[in-house]
């Protein structure tokens, strides 16, 4: 099979399976969670048969751990969560306008004289960026859940998601063979490097980011619910899983809730400066702790591209194509990676004369020793 027609059976080959997605990206959500939580899991499953235990039997012992722990959750913390984000959307409009306050009587008529800017116009912008970023919040969370009630019901997911994750995990190591079978022989080697720097890529961003994630989540949770923060406990978790994107949810994380503690604690100092501490530890544990014991340098994903990824996939895909866009934009960097490579060890960048340059023209005459 020439170049050509290989590029052309990828190209189709990919087409489809965009196809694919785009049309039933509706009914695809349990399955793509429950392929990620298999991926996510064959790790520890593989361990335990190392360890002597069957592969049935390991992988009931990993996934009915993790529903009990998925159950705990939604139990314990998703009622907290859910009343705590009710109440902040119920009370934000009144956050806002005491924040107003406290900044106009504080800073209001020194920004008047500095910037020449009047207190209503500035009031009246405030108010018209708060109305555009909750408009834009309701947008998302409305396409997030009208992506994620595309099933019957919600409670499907619940279902699903467990039995295509125990049908993936139990026969994972089956289906990577099988995959492998099926690889064209004459580019096996290639293949199966990219497919290694792939899982590389995907393992350490997902399941180390994920890892990163919850951990940061946590510590800024009870940080501060300890620091008495009205609804500190959904600000931390946010901050937490939205921390994939650096500096992204510790950014939002730190506003919030410095605008929360401002209204809530001022003229407390002392208080405020210690909700702005504790985000600066938790940015420092990321840089220098967390990121390079549990992430590294495996990804090679920039944060726009990641941004723009997540933005694309989502737009494309809804919901599901936002489940699927950093492990995407992980396989397309790898690939990127190893056409510019090819593309670097080409005639097409060294150049024909330079090759040429490089190989010694035998018939030429032999000039002979200079005198």
């Amino acid at each position: 099979m020439t170049l050509r027609r290989q590029i052309q059976f990828w190209l189709i080959s990919l087409g489809i399976f965009c196809v694919f997605l785009f049309v039933f990206s509706g009914v695809l959500l349990p399955f793509v969670a429950g392929a990620a939580v298999a991926y996510l899991l064959d790790p520890v499953c593989d361990r335990l048969e190392k360890l002597g235990m069957g592969r049935l039997w390991a992988t009931l012992t990993i996934l009915f751990g993790f529903v009990f722990l998925l159950i705990l959750f939604f139990i314990l913390l998703l009622p907290v969560l859910g009343n705590q984000l009710a109440l902040f959307l119920k009370y934000f409009p009144d956050l806002v306008r005491q924040l107003q306050t406290l900044i106009n009587d504080q800073v209001g008529e020194r920004l008047t004289t500095v910037a020449g800017i009047k207190l209503a116009d500035l009031q009246s912008s405030m108010s018209d960026l708060v109305g555009q970023g909750a408009a834009f919040v309701g947008k998302l969370a409305q396409s997030i859940w009208s992506g994620g009630q595309a099933l019957l019901s919600i409670l499907s997911l619940f279902v699903i998601t467990p039995v295509v994750a125990f049908y993936l995990l139990l026969d994972w190591d089956h289906m990577v063979e099988k995959i492998d079978a099926w690889l064209p022989r004459d580019h096996l080697f290639e293949i199966r490097e990219l497919a290694r720097e792939m899982d590389g890529a995907v393992a350490g961003f997902v399941r180390g980011q994920l890892s990163v994630c919850l951990l940061l989540g946590t510590f800024y949770a009870v940080s501060l619910g300890i620091a008495g923060l009205n609804f500190g406990l959904l600000i931390g978790m946010g901050a937490g899983l939205v921390s994939f994107i650096p500096f992204v949810g510790a950014g939002l994380g730190f506003v919030v809730s410095i605008g929360v503690g401002l209204v809530q604690f001022w003229p407390d100092w002392p208080m405020i400066l210690i909700i702005g501490g504790i985000f600066a530890a938790g940015q420092f544990l990321e840089g220098n702790i967390l990121q390079p014991k549990l992430v590294g340098n495996s990804t090679g994903l920039h944060p726009v591209t990641l941004m723009f990824a997540l933005f694309a996939f989502g737009y494309l895909f809804g919901f599901v194509g936002m489940l699927i866009a950093v492990p995407a934009a992980a396989m397309i960097g790898v690939l990127a990676r190893f056409a510019l490579k090819q593309y670097l060890a080409s005639p097409v960048y060294t150049g024909t004369r330079r090759m040429r340059a490089a190989v010694p023209d035998e018939t030429a005459p032999d000039a002979g020793p200079k005198e």
